[in-house]
């Protein structure tokens, strides 16, 4: 997506009003239009699983700045250490910017690698969400050269926790730049379109239960929109999609956890009542109730902070200080209430982006894409926290030490997840492909 595009962004309506379908023609439209996801609930997770594990993604879309999150420089002179001062932590010797109280409180909860090597990435999810160099925007049509996202291959060789659930939801408004999908390993495996979900989650006016299991009467609801359909393979995808949207229909389990009213208004107040709070804490009720991995974008590009006079985000004292304290709010409130309710340590929680920022502010006070380097931060998992992985020189612009590579960050997921680090995916062309390129190791400090 080019910077010349408005930089929208979308506030996130929780699913609070009745949930409804549109028109009975939606069961077989809803696989086709982003359900395929769904397939692997059932394919690839016939039981429960007995030591059910999940992801939570945070995506900082935009690229966040690492100087003014989680590697201050406040030694550096002004233009490159930023508006903001930096506060101690939980953890003797780590700071954190003033702007993250919360997390610095927490921050012995916490895991920061300072020393992630984004050269590969570009401005879109592609290659930071693969988890693989490899996987990169090309502006060819061809973004991705097919390898898929961390969450289709979770989707695949995992399936969902709980039977019925699906596995890999994204949970944006944005879906091109925040979300990451599939790519060659297929329509089955694609991210569910969570903000789109909950309206299709109930019977429309004429319809009952009792007839979505009446195969011959639902074919008839549905002729029209079988001639409409002129491919078998489409034909084959709508009635295994069209199977799946029934069982997420008849699933008191689904439309429970998409009901954020059943949260007490002190929940929802902890994780904060606007865009990423409220998905969250949809991310923590999925999480829940059986969904693998699920993704967190607040709003399209809000990270991305040039300058005073580049809208929509403007620099970094204007245009970050407010948004700052949402996620510090979002992220520390998710950690407590999985740390309440016994989920912690089955949860890996990542809060990254696309890249960091220039280590230089601009004229406007800002700072520039910047690939050689960023921060991000890690979280639950049974792991050990405290600590800082990596370090960047003394402008923050470099790695210093312990690079941490999108093959390393893949592989420490798919280690969480119990995913075996040698398995493949076949190809269109029938080639395996790894899951983890280029000899990415999980981070052993996280492990």
């Amino acid at each position: 997506m080019s910077h010349a595009a408005p930089h929208r962004g979308c506030s996130w309506v929780p699913p609070l009003a009745p949930l409804r379908v549109v028109s009975r023609r939606w069961f077989l439209q809803a696989g086709l239009a982003g359900f395929a996801g769904l397939s692997t609930a059932r394919a690839s997770s016939p039981s429960r699983h007995r030591d059910p594990k999940a992801v939570i993604l945070f995506w900082l879309s935009g690229g966040p700045s690492q100087i003014d999150t989680w590697d201050p420089k406040p030694d550096a002179p002004a233009e490159i250490r930023g508006p903001y001062k930096p506060i101690a932590t939980s953890v003797p010797g780590i700071q954190f910017c003033e702007h993250l109280p919360r997390q610095a409180k927490l921050a012995h909860k916490l895991s920061v690698l300072r020393a992630v090597d984004c050269s590969a990435s570009n401005h879109t999810p592609i290659t930071m969400q693969a988890g693989n160099p490899l996987a990169r925007r090309t502006d060819d049509k061809k973004d991705g050269g097919g390898y898929p996202s961390m969450g289709s291959v979770a989707a695949k060789f995992r399936g969902a926790n709980v039977p019925g659930m699906p596995a890999f939801l994204g949970l944006a408004d944005s879906w091109k730049a925040d979300v990451y999908g599939a790519g060659h390993m297929g329509s089955a495996y694609e991210p569910v379109k969570g903000n789109e979900l909950p309206g299709r989650l109930a019977l429309p006016k004429g319809l009952e239960l009792g007839q979505l299991n009446d195969r011959a009467g639902l074919r008839d609801h549905f002729d029209t929109m079988r001639r409409e359909l002129d491919s078998q393979s489409q034909m084959q995808d709508t009635d295994r999609y069209g199977a799946m949207a029934r069982e997420m229909v008849m699933s008191e389990d689904v439309r429970r956890a998409f009901d954020l009213s059943r949260e007490s208004d002190k929940v929802r107040d902890s994780y904060g009542r606007i865009s990423v709070g409220e998905k969250a804490l949809l991310a923590r009720r999925l999480v829940e109730a059986g969904s693998t991995f699920v993704l967190v974008s607040g709003k399209w590009g809000y990270f991305d902070h040039h300058g005073d006079n580049v809208p929509p985000w403007g620099g970094i004292q204007k245009g970050l200080t407010p948004i700052l304290p949402t996620i510090d709010r979002a992220l520390t409130a998710l950690i407590e209430d999985l740390d309440t309710r016994g989920l912690l340590d089955s949860t890996l929680i990542l809060m990254m982006g696309e890249f960091g920022r220039s280590p230089v502010m601009t004229k406007d006070a800002g700072r520039e894409h910047w690939t050689p380097v960023m921060s991000m931060l890690a979280a639950g998992s049974g792991g050990r926290h405290g600590q800082v992985i990596g370090s960047t020189d003394s402008r923050g612009g470099t790695i210093k030490s312990r690079k941490v590579t999108p093959s390393d960050l893949a592989a420490t997921v798919f280690h969480h997840l119990d995913i075996p680090l040698d398995a493949t995916w076949t190809d269109p062309t029938g080639r395996p492909i790894p899951i983890v390129a280029e000899g990415g190791q999980p981070i052993r400090e996280l492990c």
